[in-house]
């Protein structure tokens, strides 16, 4: 009796070892670092430090990716119709590259830039312990222009989820801390044999925006005496305040893309500090009319009522996406990336001739967005126009 039920129970240990195995590829396969795959997860020291040690950041690095040669197979001897036949050695072409995603000269391993891409105050996470979209995708976009990205994490080391309902001055989490990670993290791309050193900069939203500005500004003399500084920097609606009244001494180019109806962090300062900004290069700035905070995003605009900070205290905050305020802003930084890092334009394949379209005889209208009016006016910094000629307006409708 007792060998009876102890086959069966073997035999549905059997029976449920599949299962327990989908069900574990399953927990598996919604894994953060595999829904980020095209990211390796790292560590990236701080110079901020908590009990004596540097605080290490959870960092997700999007490397360029490795281009392998494509070896052809070897040809068969050609045999030579002689009295005494001569056998030509077999000779493989030569060795043709694989083209990477971007135009580069992938024939050769040379290093290449990177960013530090620094959160704003709702952290690095979308939906569970997922990257947000808005980092995995520039990091995409970044890629196809041969620029590597490094996600770096300040707020869950520190037990913090977010800090946009903390009140400006309240912070667990404080400006210098995140100026020292974001000095660490370029220390730490300069380390890395991959990355050119020479082509090292920083790009933030809004709280890291502010981070970038505080990271970039040879006022303060922990960024004068750094021992990696960026080589260019771009700041998304970005809280000027503080380094406008610090003074700001641009370490590197700054860009900063900007929404004039922004109610959080407005405009105004920051076209203020670029005006007042002393040494060079000048910062450049692009104004959005009518986009809001986090016009680069695809959210529809909403009130949040839980922020306590912004331009109308107790009155919440707008923040939402504006289509052709993110498109034209996507633009205006692929333009200053190319410009300040001579980055190759994207290469045109050779292929066979594409036969002439026949003419359209009219030409349909763009539909209206809703809620943008039909012309988007872009206000930009004087020096903006160095790398970004033509008209500063875009047709959206009839």
């Amino acid at each position: 009796m007792k060998i009876t039920v102890l086959r069966k129970l073997h035999r549905l240990i059997l029976m449920a070892g599949p299962v327990s195995i989908a069900c574990c590829a399953a927990a598996v396969s919604a894994s953060p670092d595999l829904q980020t795959r095209d990211a390796q997860r790292v560590e990236v020291p701080s110079l901020d430090r908590a009990g004596g040690s540097a605080v290490l950041l959870p960092a997700w690095w999007f490397a360029a990716p490795v281009v392998a040669p494509v070896v052809a197979p070897a040809v068969a001897p050609v045999v030579a119709p002689a009295v005494a036949p001569v056998v030509t050695p077999a000779v493989a072409p030569a060795v043709t590259p694989l083209l990477a995603p971007f135009a580069a000269d992938s024939s050769t391993a040379a290093p290449r830039p990177a960013l530090v891409l620094l959160h704003g105050c709702g952290g690095v996470f979308g939906r569970g312990a997922l990257l947000a979209e808005r980092y995995t995708e520039l990091a995409s976009r970044l890629a196809a222009l041969g620029v590597q990205a490094l996600v770096v994490d300040s707020l869950t080391p520190r037990g913090e989820r977010e800090l946009c309902t903390q009140r400006v001055g309240q912070r667990k989490t404080t400006q210098l801390q995140r100026r020292r990670d974001a000095l660490g993290a370029l220390q730490w791309l300069a380390s890395q044999p991959g990355v050119d050193r020479t082509r090292i900069g920083l790009l933030g939203w809004s709280h890291g925006g502010s981070t970038v500005l505080a990271a970039s500004n040879l006022a303060h003399a922990e960024v004068a005496g750094a021992p990696t500084k960026p080589s260019l920097t771009v700041a998304y609606y970005p809280g000027c305040v503080t380094e406008r009244d610090r003074g700001y001494w641009p370490a590197a180019p700054l860009l900063m893309l900007l929404g004039e109806a922004d109610d959080w962090t407005p405009a105004a300062p920051c076209k203020e500090l670029a005006a007042a900004a002393r040494g060079e290069p000048q910062p450049q700035w692009a104004a959005y009319a009518g986009a809001h905070h986090g016009f680069d995003g695809t959210a529809a605009v909403r009130l949040r009522a839980d922020v306590p900070n912004g331009v109308n205290e107790h009155a919440g905050v707008h923040a939402g996406g504006q289509p052709l305020a993110r498109a034209l802003a996507a633009q205006r930084l692929q333009e200053f990336l190319r410009a300040q890092w001579q980055l190759p334009l994207p290469a045109v394949p050779a292929g066979p001739t594409v036969p002439a379209v026949p003419a359209v005889p009219t030409v349909p209208t763009v539909p209206a967005v809703p809620g943008v009016s039909a012309f988007l006016p872009v206000s930009v910094s004087p020096a903006a126009t160095l790398f970004n000629p033509g008209p500063h307006h875009l047709r959206t409708g009839s």
